[in-house]
């Protein structure tokens, strides 16, 4: 608990990351960049990648994070893709061709974690 003279202990980018993946609503997905801008790093999409790529918690719901174009990152037909798909499907988000429709902004995003405003 902290008390009035006790400031809370800023997260690192890697926490702010993994914290706006998680809050990713089922059946949702979002770009690399969004989750970027979301965790207050625009323009990170790339760390957004390394983080997810270095990742080796099985609860993270990484499948939900695709490139800005809605299009699954993996090769086509790959173990990867083929787990991402299944997984995206498996929560009833639409994959055509490998690619998703995807929020579309992080006022989406929000309004999908916390309901309208």
């Amino acid at each position: 608990m902290l008390t009035r003279n006790m400031k809370a202990k800023p997260a690192t980018p890697e926490q702010r990351i993994l914290a706006a993946i998680r809050a990713v609503p089922r059946g949702q997905a979002a770009s690399y960049g969004a989750i970027a801008r979301r965790a207050g790093l625009p323009g990170r999409a790339r760390l957004v990648a390394r983080i997810l790529g270095q990742n080796d918690d099985p609860a993270l719901p990484w499948h939900r994070i695709l490139r800005s174009d809605g299009r699954i990152a993996f090769p086509a037909d790959s173990p990867e893709f083929l787990e991402q798909s299944q997984r995206l499907r498996a929560e009833g988000v639409d994959v055509r061709n490998g690619r998703v429709r995807l929020l579309e902004d992080e006022a989406t995003l929000d309004a999908a974690v916390w309901g309208p405003r």
